[in-house]
């Protein structure tokens, strides 16, 4: 009888662990990386792919450069896509940012298309909490398949941005943005910074409008992070602190809260040495109730906080 408890027992630890989605990491960040770690996913982008990055805030330098993302953007056959932003700078019309995205050299390398260019559309949320629908650029309706390319770092609002950032407030139009940030309070990006909600009706709706777009998409993503000039402050900001933190490299997974989750672990169990110092971003994601996204996230069904690390360099 014990051994078959014995045995029922590993069973079920097989299984569960078999259910765990795997990240894949490695700790080099290279072109040759990020390609390498897209194919070890086992899942072909197809059809029109979007390639979804951070063009970054004009006066910033942080972002995914070009020269780093290049052979990605070229291996998926992909447009890079970004919208609008909501706040004041150099990419809250379009003009200004054409104008950042040929500063910063994304449009020498691939096609480009700022989404909500010309109008947005709303898609359906399964997590009506807060919002009644998502509102994302309206060139989103000619994509088949997504890329989540994000760069991680702090976020001034959020705490952190990862890939549930870049698939949220990213995709989301101008208006969307709004709609976000406030909580489903108003779509006026005038009317935003007078409507900020509680900390963790933001993020939860930060979560909500990530799942709608995995929903959008039925399942025809893949999702990377990379782990390098990891400042406190998001890629949003035109004057971001320098990072305290050493680079970590590039995880991408199937599923973007274990993803996140991963990358967060990272950060909270890194054992700081002299220039290399984890403690400012983890009090930036602390202050922001950051970690609260990935567990609102699982709650809803977007994903898993429990996961599996495959590391593609061994």
């Amino acid at each position: 009888m014990k051994k078959f408890i014995l045995s029922a027992l590993l069973v079920i630890a097989a299984t569960t662990l078999q259910a765990q989605p795997k990240v894949y990491f490695t700790k080099d960040i290279s072109p040759e990386a990020l390609v390498k770690i897209y194919k070890a996913l086992g899942k072909e982008a197809t059809g029109r792919v979007a390639v979804k990055i951070s063009t970054g805030e004009a006066g910033g330098h942080n972002y995914l450069k070009p020269t780093l993302i290049r052979s990605l953007v070229d291996e998926v056959n992909g447009t890079i896509v970004e919208c609008n932003t909501a706040y004041p700078g150099k990419r809250n019309t379009t003009e200004a940012h054409w104008q950042t995205i040929h500063e910063h050299g994304f449009d020498s390398i691939a096609a480009v298309d700022i989404m909500d260019e010309y109008g947005d559309i709303r898609i359906p949320i399964r997590d009506k909490k807060h919002m009644k629908y998502n509102i994302v650029g309206g060139h989103l309706a000619n994509y088949d398949f997504m890329v989540n390319l994000a760069h991680f770092k702090g976020h001034a609002m959020g705490g952190f941005g990862g890939v549930l950032k870049n698939q949220s407030i990213g995709v989301a139009s101008s208006k969307g943005k709004a709609y976000i940030h406030t909580a489903g309070a108003t779509k006026s990006p005038e009317e935003l910074w007078n409507n900020l909600p509680a900390q963790d009706h933001f993020l939860e709706s930060m979560a909500a409008s990530a799942q709608a777009v995995a929903d959008y998409f039925g399942g025809n993503i893949i999702y990377i992070n990379v782990m390098n000039n990891m400042s406190v402050d998001c890629d949003c900001n035109s004057h971001p602190a320098d990072p305290q933190l050493k680079d970590m490299g590039i995880l991408a997974s199937l599923d973007p809260v274990a993803l996140d989750q991963a990358c967060l672990d990272k950060i909270f169990n890194h054992k700081g040495t002299p220039g290399d110092d984890e403690k400012p971003l983890i009090e930036r994601i602390n202050r922001q109730h950051g970690t609260y996204i990935t567990e609102y996230a699982e709650k809803i069904g977007l994903g898993s906080r429990k996961y599996i690390i495959v590391d593609i360099d061994k």
